[in-house]
């Protein structure tokens, strides 16, 4: 009897060892299909998932809760869950302080507790002072859920404008506070995205779409932009309209101006690469508009205006960008005078005006130089920077003499320094106050042939002398998309990885603008397969050097991101063990149809034309996801309010990919309520996700954390 006594206890142990250690076959919630068919051409493409396009229909909404249900019970499968989550929560409590700034005789500066969903903003006369908030976003909102997304100070200094966003959503909500009482005026403004507020005399200028009406906001194009001119104390219907035109409905129209209030510049933009520009002298009173530049085949953008010269940074002409200057009496192109050029080593990022000197951020690698010259163009100085990593920063006005800026790297925490422009001297100003130790860990950029032989870098972080035997959980991060840059920022939120014997590794793939405009076109449209390419070149570099193989890899990536991760499960679905879609970029037919998407064929290509169809089917990660294919674990994420990629594309993808699936392995979808594409995010709820995410990835590569 004894002996049967401990036989069973034993037996209930190894029942939970394996219910808690190894994942279980998932049973996943019925999702109808219907004959949907559309004819692009001469193919014929089955949609059999379009009713979830419709986010508001009680199909979508049941569906969506008994996803949210299924990912969540699979997590209580996880024992390690919740302790995950409660060292992400002691990894993000230390006060955070961010970058100051000066307004008028000001100084302005962001900063959170620690745990605080999101950062108050402070002010005070002078730096021996005792800051006040000026604005406290954590107030609007008892969950979060409302964020501050820009704030726009009038050229006087006397006004704040501000632009709230709810629940994630590219929506903006403008308001205006007097700086002199801390009072909030009775403005506001709505139906506004992608724009700010330019101030002029008692007023600004600022881009607005038509209200949206029923209950499609979130889905429906985002088509007929108009820029008006709002006046101090009067309602928005009342709003001067500045710029419309009615015959180009999908060319978003944005005005600056200048910081002197002497001329308005007008920005056209037909996509997410390449716009116009044009300028007023608004003291000659001109209602018409100058060209400087009429075609969308580059990119141009006025730094400021100085000694009666407007001062351009452009690629035009130069694919690594260089810095120009303009006269306003002889605009044309061929009278244009070029101060300095980036070169192959050297991309030129951004340049500021402060002091009456150029301050340009150069990139060599991805990583950042800063150098210093006149207004003429003649080199003066390389700031004496603190390491290898990312310094952002620099900013100000044309008569500041000091300024700041932060360093840091993947094992670096930001700190920011203090500069002072007559002497050309840094100044410890902020140390961070991380828990992370730095000094622990080991921080390598590596470079790997690509399928074509190009050669990509890569940079990856672990501790020092781990142990490489190809079994460290790995997370391997890209993006190859709409020239964004992605730089090795540090992130805490990878301490998980890093402190438990893993690596991360940051691939700066094409399609971004690491190497400038030639790396991003070598990554868009008929190119997009270099971009998978590069990805995979990347996970094996991984391999044959000994950090990991497919067993105990990740692979991660966020919006056009989450289509990098969607087409390489369906090009080499064995590459990983766990693979993160997030937010992704999935129906490639259809993407032009939702909210801003029309403005992405820049990058991807249309439907409408036929060699560009072609291309879209052959990578889109909803169309070539092949049934009875064993798929490795994925967690797809997406959000309620996600109105930049809307969330029907999460919906659409992950029910295929659910039907398609054999084996154990689970393909789970998280949908994340009052949250959007990412940014405007609460604290807990980023928290919330990176808990789940790093639990996943051990749970299902049999790591015990």
């Amino acid at each position: 009897m004894k002996n049967t006594y401990y036989l069973l206890i034993l037996l209930l142990i190894l029942t939970s060892i394996l219910h808690q250690e190894y994942p279980q076959k998932v049973s996943y919630p019925a999702t109808k299909k219907e004959k949907i068919f559309d004819t692009y051409f001469d193919t014929i493409i089955a949609d059999p998932y379009r009713w979830l396009e419709d986010e508001n229909s009680s199909m979508t909404k049941a569906w969506i809760t008994k996803q949210n249900s299924l990912t969540s019970s699979y997590f209580r499968r996880i024992s390690h869950f919740r302790k995950i989550k409660n060292r992400l929560r002691e990894i993000w409590n230390y006060p955070w302080h961010g970058v100051p700034f000066i307004k008028g005789n000001k100084i302005y500066y962001y900063a959170n507790n620690g745990l605080e969903n999101h950062p108050v903003l402070y002010v005070q006369e002078n730096e021996d002072v005792e800051p006040d908030i000026i604005l406290d976003p954590n107030k609007f909102s008892t969950d979060g859920t409302i964020s501050l997304s820009g704030i726009y100070f009038s050229n006087d200094n006397r006004y704040m404008g501000y632009s709230l966003s709810i629940s994630g959503s590219d929506w903006r909500e403008f308001f205006i506070m007097d700086l002199n009482t801390k009072k909030v005026l009775d403005d506001r403004l709505k139906w506004i995205k992608f724009s700010g507020m330019s101030w002029h005399k008692n007023g600004f200028y600022y881009t607005r779409y038509p209200e949206q009406k029923g209950d499609n906001e979130l889905t429906m194009a985002n088509e007929y932009s108009k820029v008006f001119y709002h006046k101090i104390g009067t309602h928005q219907e009342s709003d001067e309209l500045i710029y419309y035109n009615h015959e180009t409905p999908r060319i978003s129209p944005y005005v600056i101006s200048s910081n002197d209030e002497e001329y308005l510049f007008l920005y056209k933009y037909q996509g997410t690469y390449g716009n116009s520009l044009a300028f007023r002298d608004l003291r000659k009173n001109e209602h018409g508009w100058t060209s400087i530049i009429d075609d969308f085949n580059s990119e141009i953008r006025i730094i400021d205006y100085a000694d009666g010269l407007f001062f351009v940074i452009t690629d035009r002409l130069a694919p690594n960008k260089r810095i120009l200057t303009i006269d306003p009496d002889y605009p044309e192109e061929k009278n244009w005078t070029t101060l300095l050029n980036g070169s192959e080593d050297l991309i030129i990022h951004s340049c500021n005006i402060i002091g009456k000197k150029l301050f340009v951020h150069f990139t060599k690698n991805v990583l950042s130089i800063w150098k210093v010259f006149d207004l003429k163009g003649n080199y003066l100085y390389d700031i004496d920077l603190p390491g290898n990593g990312i310094i952002d920063g620099f900013d100000g006005n044309q008569n500041q003499t000091v300024t700041w800026y932060t360093f840091n790297n993947i094992i670096t925490p930001e700190t920011i320094y203090k500069y002072d422009i007559s002497n050309n001297n840094n100044t410890l100003y902020k140390e961070s106050e991380s828990y992370f130790k730095s000094e622990d860990y080991v921080l390598k950029q590596e470079f790997y042939k690509s399928n074509d032989s190009t050669e990509i870098p890569i940079f990856i972080a672990h501790k020092k002398d781990l142990n490489l035997d190809n079994q460290r959980p790995t997370l391997l991060y890209g993006y190859g998309g709409f020239n964004i840059s992605m730089k090795p920022y540090f992130n805490k939120a990878l301490t998980i990885i890093l402190e438990n014997d893993g690596v991360y590794a940051l691939a700066n793939i094409r399609g971004g603008n690491e190497f400038g405009e030639n790396w991003h076109k070598d990554g868009m449209l008929l190119n997009k397969q270099n971009v998978f390419d590069d990805f995979i070149g990347a996970a094996e570099y991984l391999f044959i050097k000994g950090y990991t193989d497919s067993n105990y890899l990740a692979i991660h990536g966020r919006s056009n991101g989450g289509l990098l991760i969607g087409a390489i499960l369906n090009q080499n679905p064995q590459l990983c063990r766990v693979a993160f879609p997030d937010v992704g970029v999935m129906d490639m037919l259809r993407y032009e149809k939702f909210t801003i998407g029309y403005a992405w064929s820049v990058e991807y290509g249309s439907v409408n034309n036929r060699d560009d169809f072609n291309n879209l089917l052959s990578y889109s990660p909803l169309h070539n996801i092949i049934t009875g294919t064993h798929y490795p674990s994925v967690l797809i994420y997406t959000a309620d309010h996600d109105d930049r990629v809307v969330p029907a594309h999460s919906f659409k993808y992950a029910a295929t990919m659910q039907n398609a699936q054999t084996g154990d392995d689970p393909i789970l979808i998280r949908v994340s309520k009052n949250s959007g594409h990412g940014r405007g995010r609460s604290t807990k709820q980023i928290i919330n996700e990176y808990s789940e995410k790093w639990a996943f990835m051990f749970y299902e590569m049999g790591i015990n954390y």
